[in-house]
């Protein structure tokens, strides 16, 4: 692409504050987009039924109830990690139902007699299911996975019973709400969201847990060799039990859950031989319904690690009995208050499996945006889980994939991503999946147009442990003159249609600092100029023009959707031409090379026939100052005044860097002549409507979701 545009420099327990209760999801979560829980995602789970987007959700909701013959989607491989990873009672693991049937569901009776069957069965949620009556607890059977379809996927007014000896069961993205009863601590209404009493090795993962009559989570009763994950608890009293038994049986690994307005049990664990907590979010607002009674809470004699958590506004956030253990490590609290404690001798959790820590200062970003129902299902926000390398994905075609591997130590078939990139056959007709050992990969690549139905796939337990990196800029001379320019600066670039990118960074680590001399400055991290590109779980990392999403050419559409992903830069670091979705993401700012704190996130050069950026459900965050950064300014290619260049910002937490004018003129044109508003955004850095920050109405909202940019694009595995 041309050069364009100027280098810019630029203790006792507290009452409930009111007995009304508000229902909804908190933050910039709250607004349920129709797109569909869909391709494989590592920790984050793995999409339902077909792993479908935003475009196919009314086609879903219209067919009939299926019970499928055919082999399972790919996402029904995740297996558990945490306590529910280990090998102990007879069950390596947790799979749940795969290598059963896998059926969808929509209505109580269909749900009901799949998950009470003894047989195995991989069950898909896709519609509301009202239980009849209120509080209605399906007893599963073992060897189930139930997981939603997108935001569809929702139990309403009860929950599911695993009993003793129950075991093998995977409860995912999930709306699982309101058999509140009135009665804020309700004894006559054991109402739960999921209660085990007895059973072992059980996942429940990504789902929204909120507004019950009692618990949200109950695992009693000597359960054990269970893993909770990825889970927003809230607008809830007795939240999260464990224990309820002398014997110390229960182990239990709970991470990166958010806890957002639960007064207590935020887990209350009694009597858990060993209990750990990581990289959680417990957050209690000032001046909401529900203030909390306490947080993390160890009793009898539990054993707990309580590791890089934290905690805001929580009262007493860390609690124990004299007979209890709490081992801290890397812990954050902000304005809270009362007790906060440990002590004891615990134990070592990579005895019994591997994890990840992420930063506790990542956590409220990461969890904001990455934790309940997912719309695509990847590698999770933050480093914890292991990404399944995918052998049998399928293809458009529908043929099975084919596998390679690369590894800097000779251990793969390939040392280079390029050098895998290369032994893909020319027009190859399904997907071939390239897994990347971790390592870090200092050099460019680039996949060509005629190698569709590629994916790049990271094989570490974190997005950050394969790296691919290199420091082109704009006017670094080429080996055979010239310069690279913008486009041609990308460490990644992408050209082929059908592309998936998983679980890996792409960086560009162009030192600016020590450059000064070299004209351009722009140094891409990652270019996609290509249509249905997915980019899933993954870090895109640079500083000016971080991330290019372009089209082959100004006459073809090019739709790219990024999802559960990390985005950074300064200058225009999301920019170009495509028809570009960033879903539940976390976008980062970062200052200048200089120190100083300036620049603008998109740069949209859209032509007036096409749907341009669009940001939802995202974070705005970074240390930068407040109010220095646009979220974008309209790029005219070449001076082309046919362009309408568009940027949307919708159910997002924007931070205070952002600008109350948040829109900027480029090139002389002036944005206001383009198309550029926000709807619904949250944080200190959102604001109200004016003539400098254009919102949209309900309406005008309506034809701008996810699925408005798809169209008949489904993003799968």
């Amino acid at each position: 692409m041309s050069e364009r545009r100027g280098k810019t420099t630029a203790g006792p327990r507290h009452r409930r504050r009111r007995t009304a209760l508000t229902v909804g999801i908190p933050l910039a979560l709250t607004a349920a987009v129709t797109t569909t829980y869909g391709t494989g995602l590592g920790v984050f789970g793995e999409g339902a039924g077909q792993t479908a987007s935003a475009a196919t959700t009314a086609t879903a909701a219209a067919k009939a109830t299926t019970a499928a013959t055919a082999a399972a989607p790919a996402w029904a491989a995740d297996t558990a990690d945490g306590f529910a990873s280990v090998n102990s009672l007879g069950q390596n693991g947790t799979y749940g139902g795969r290598g059963g049937q896998t059926v969808t569901v929509k209505t109580l009776a269909d749900l009901e007699k799949y998950a009470t069957a003894e047989e195995p069965y991989v069950i898909v949620v896709a519609a509301a299911i009202t239980m009849n009556p209120v509080g209605k607890e399906i007893k599963v059977k073992s060897d189930k996975t139930i997981v939603g379809q997108g935001t569809s996927g929702q139990i309403v007014g009860g929950g599911f019973f695993l009993g003793t000896g129950v075991h093998n069961v995977i409860i995912r993205n999930l709306t699982i709400r309101d058999s509140y009863q009135g009665i804020w601590n309700d004894k006559d209404h054991d109402f739960d969201a999921v209660q085990m009493d007895g059973a072992h090795h059980v996942w429940i993962d990504h789902n929204d847990l909120r507004h019950m009559a009692d618990g949200l989570i109950d695992v009693r009763k000597d359960s054990t060799d269970v893993t909770v994950s990825w889970n927003k608890f809230s607008d809830n009293n007795k939240t999260f039990g464990i224990g309820w038994t002398e014997n110390l049986v229960t182990d239990i690994t709970i991470h990166h859950n958010w806890f957002r307005e639960t007064e207590q049990r935020n887990p209350s664990t009694d009597n858990a031989a060993h209990a750990h907590l990581y990289n959680n979010y417990l957050q209690d607002d000032p001046g909401t319904t529900i203030k909390s009674s306490y947080g993390n809470y160890s009793r009898g004699s539990t054993k707990m690690v309580l590791e890089n958590s934290y905690f805001q506004g929580m009262n007493n956030p860390v609690t124990k009995d004299a007979t209890a253990t709490i081992v801290q490590r890397g812990n954050t609290f902000s304005g809270t208050s009362g007790r906060n404690e440990s002590g004891g001798t615990a134990f070592d959790p990579k005895s019994f499996y591997g994890y990840t820590l992420d930063k506790a200062a990542d956590v409220p970003a990461l969890l904001t945006a990455g934790t309940g129902p997912r719309t695509t299902i990847g590698t999770a926000i933050g480093t914890a889980g292991a990404a399944t390398t995918k052998t049998t994905t399928k293809a458009a075609t529908g043929a099975a994939a084919t596998a390679l591997t690369v590894a800097k130590d000779g251990s793969g078939q390939y040392a280079t991503v390029q050098a895998a990139v290369d032994a893909v056959p020319a027009n190859n007709p399904s997907r071939v999946v390239i897994s990347v050992k971790p390592g870090t990969y200092r050099e460019t690549v680039k996949v060509p147009a005629n190698k569709p139905h590629v994916t790049v796939q990271g094989a570490g337990a974190s997005r950050k442990d394969t790296v691919i990196v290199f420091n082109n800029a704009a006017g670094t001379a080429k080996p055979g003159g010239g310069t690279y320019g913008t486009s041609g600066s990308a460490t990644v670039a992408v050209e082929a249609d059908d592309f998936q990118a998983r679980n890996l960074t792409i960086n560009n680590d162009f030192d600016e600092a020590r450059n000064q001399g070299l004209s351009g400055h722009q140094a891409v991290a990652l270019r996609t100029a290509a249509d249905q590109v997915l980019l899933d779980g993954i870090i895109v990392d640079g500083d000016q023009d971080t991330l290019l999403l372009d089209t082959a050419a100004k006459d073809r559409l090019g739709r790219v959707y990024v999802t559960n992903s990390y985005v950074s830069g300064n200058v225009d670091f999301v920019f170009g031409r495509a028809t570009a979705v960033i879903d539940q993401s976390v976008i980062t700012l970062k200052k200048r090379w200089d120190g100083t704190s300036a620049g603008y996130i998109t740069a949209p050069s859209t032509t007036a026939d096409r749907k341009g950026i669009l940001i939802n459900r995202s974070v705005v965050n970074g240390d930068v100052s407040a109010g220095s950064f646009f979220l974008g300014r309209n790029w005219h290619a070449g001076g082309d005044a046919t362009l309408r260049p568009q940027t949307t910002v919708r159910n997002s937490t924007l931070s205070a860097a952002v600008k109350s004018t948040p829109w900027s003129d480029m090139g002389g044109f002036s944005w206001k002549n383009d198309r550029f508003a926000e709807y619904k955004n949250t944080g200190p850095g959102s604001g109200a409507a004016s003539s400098d920050r254009p919102q949209l109405t309900d309406s005008q909202a309506t034809g701008q979701e996810v699925a408005d940019w798809l169209g008949t694009w489904n993003p799968t595995a």
